[in-house]
């Protein structure tokens, strides 16, 4: 059946996007916004249906609460995202020869609603990014005993350089998609999300169309994870990284 209220959630790494879909699924009523296509754009063999249309049904269950409000978490990185709208133009529910990205999304994910996470400070975002990858330590919730990781000769300028750069053009992806259709999506940043969690995610409700006053909203589910290492790699590629500027942002 298809929702009668849809929404994603756009998102780059490290921006805070668990933590809020998490949020949002503890409320019953908000649909549940996972990264259903954080998979090969193949939708047919990753979920192992055989048609397009049981597809799109079995897709509208996954993302969907009682209430037919229905949330997926998206991050947009080439070839991915071009290979998933041509998969998106196979559902039923497509407008026909429709070429336009947002079309197609929006008429796969009917009475949509996009909102756009962000992060200000993108050395921190990268810095957190590469500390992921090298940990393997995405997210940890706040119930779990964090083991100890060494982490003391995983530093790397060029890693964290290509991270600051890659979040930057995905962020300016995402705003490209926004802009074929004059989309204004409600911005979350991260900076202010994690200031004040509840406040922010009954703003999303309500920019839903949705009961927030009456929502009952967990608290946090995950775990703070930067640290004392990810400090000592922050300062020390932010003096590297304007290694011999005269005009210096921060």
């Amino acid at each position: 059946m298809k929702p009668n209220l849809s929404y994603t959630i756009w998102f780059t790494q490290r921006t805070g996007s668990t933590l809020l879909y998490k949020a949002i699924e503890s409320t019953g009523a908000a649909g549940i916004p996972r990264e259903w296509f954080s998979c090969p754009p193949d939708l047919l063999s990753t979920y192992r249906k055989a048609s397009y249309a049981e597809l799109q049904d079995y897709l509208y269950k996954l993302g969907a609460t009682s209430n037919g409000v229905f949330g997926v978490s998206h991050s947009c990185y080439e070839p991915h995202f071009g290979q998933l709208i041509e998969t998106l133009r196979k559902f039923p529910a497509c407008p026909p020869q429709e070429t336009r990205r947002t079309a197609v999304w929006e008429g796969v994910f009917p009475n949509h609603r996009h909102i756009f996470m962000t992060r200000r400070n993108k050395v921190r975002l990268a810095v957190s990014w590469w500390r992921a990858i090298q940990s393997g330590e995405w997210h940890v919730p706040t119930d779990q005993v964090r083991k100890p990781i060494d982490l003391s000769d995983k530093y790397s300028f060029d890693a964290i350089n290509h991270l600051y750069n890659e979040c930057s053009m995905r962020e300016a992806g995402i705003q490209e998609f926004f802009a074929e259709a004059g989309i204004v999506p409600l911005t979350i940043v991260y900076e202010d999300f994690i200031q004040n969690y509840e406040g922010t995610v009954r703003t999303l409700l309500d920019y839903l169309g949705l009961d927030s006053r009456s929502a009952v909203i967990a608290p946090p589910a995950l775990t703070k994870l930067a640290d004392a290492t990810s400090e000592e790699w922050v300062q020390r590629f932010r003096e590297e990284r304007q290694n011999g500027w005269v005009n210096r942002g921060w």
